[in-house]
């Protein structure tokens, strides 16, 4: 067992960007041979990634991996899913032969995957009647999610991507975005893997109960993945505070993903400017999590399936900011004629 998480430490730990790099990253775009904004949010990415960094133009993003967080949750025996508890590890499988979704976008973007087995086969508690999984745990999962991010900075990671895997975690997502923004479970909770008006009553009904017993938990971030998380959540959200204590750049995904991210905003509130959104779910409680996060994301493609899908989308867009200004001409350099200048009145 590791000692408990001390989230002032780790608050105290996040570097924030770097103002100098940002600047220089602002200045360069507006040397370019193009209109000053010309080029919208992928100047403003190539600007985020020089904080980032630390450095402009900032580097070009060569070694990216995929870290698909997998687990059960006891939610799963009620009836939210469209799908049984056993397609989890059926999926883990699927990972491991390169057949899911996540691994052929992965192949063709050159992203190396990681699948953690956080709870594979070890269900958490039902949250409706039930903590999802101890104090303790919750804490060992968190650290674990340190570590990992830390052993893949040490590799060589310069890009992180938060994925997951896990039958009924579309519930757990739902309710940790409800007990941190405030919001309704019948306005929050979505579809996920595609249930019917029946099951989509007992997803709510399940978030509802859940709030309502693990209402004295909700200010405490590390209680409250104790309480209506679970392990792989838990250990998603120390990676997400890892990356940032490591200046790593994280791509978001879909609404597992957004939660876990909210704890981290909790935990870490400096983190959150290491995160970029690769799109947006159609998930509603990935939507109230993008708002609270002030997170606008990158794609909005009608995505629901987790995995990293989303922000494995999103890749080409980050390459072609760290392209566009470390590659393309100044006015100088290209002898172009820059903006006009007016005239001074005698």
């Amino acid at each position: 067992m590791t000692a408990a998480v001390d989230p002032t430490a780790l608050a105290a730990s996040i570097p924030a960007l770097d103002d100098a790099a940002m600047t220089a990253a602002f200045e360069r775009q507006g040397t370019l041979t193009k209109p000053p904004g010309a080029l919208g949010r992928l100047e403003g990415l190539s600007i985020w990634l020089a904080g980032v960094q630390g450095v402009s133009p900032p580097r070009p993003l060569a070694r990216r991996r995929l870290v698909v967080f997998a687990g059960d949750h006891g939610v799963a025996r009620l009836g939210v899913s469209a799908y049984p508890a056993e397609v989890t590890a059926q999926m883990v499988a699927n990972f491991a032969a390169g057949g899911a979704a996540c691994t052929v976008l992965a192949r063709r973007a050159d992203v190396g995957i990681r699948v953690v087995d956080v709870a594979v086969g070890r269900p958490s508690g039902a949250i409706s009647v039930e903590p999802a999984i101890s104090l303790a745990e919750a804490n060992d999962a968190f650290a674990n999610g340190l570590a990992i991010a830390d052993e893949e900075v040490d590799g060589g990671a310069d890009l992180l991507i938060a994925g997951d895997m896990g039958i009924g975690n579309s519930t757990i997502a739902a309710t940790i975005v409800c007990a941190v923004t405030g919001a309704e479970p019948v306005a929050t909770v979505g579809r996920g893997t595609g249930v019917d008006d029946a099951g989509w009553s007992r997803k709510v009904a399940v978030v509802r109960d859940a709030l309502r017993r693990s209402r004295a938990a909700t200010l405490e971030p590390i209680a409250l993945l104790a309480e209506v998380g679970g392990a792989d959540v838990a250990t998603m959200a120390g990676f997400l505070v890892g990356a940032a204590r490591r200046r790593t750049p994280v791509v978001l995904d879909g609404v597992v993903s957004g939660a876990a991210a909210l704890v981290a905003s909790r935990v870490a509130p400096r983190a959150v400017a290491y995160f970029a959104a690769g799109h947006r779910s159609t998930e509603p409680a990935h939507r109230r999590a993008l708002e609270h996060l002030e997170l606008e994301p990158l794609l909005d493609l009608g995505l629901r399936l987790g995995e990293g899908t989303g922000a494995l989308l999103a890749l080409p867009l980050l390459d072609a900011a760290v392209a566009i200004i470390g590659e393309m001409a100044t006015f100088d350099e290209a002898g172009v004629a820059g903006p006009a200048q007016e005239e001074e009145q005698p």
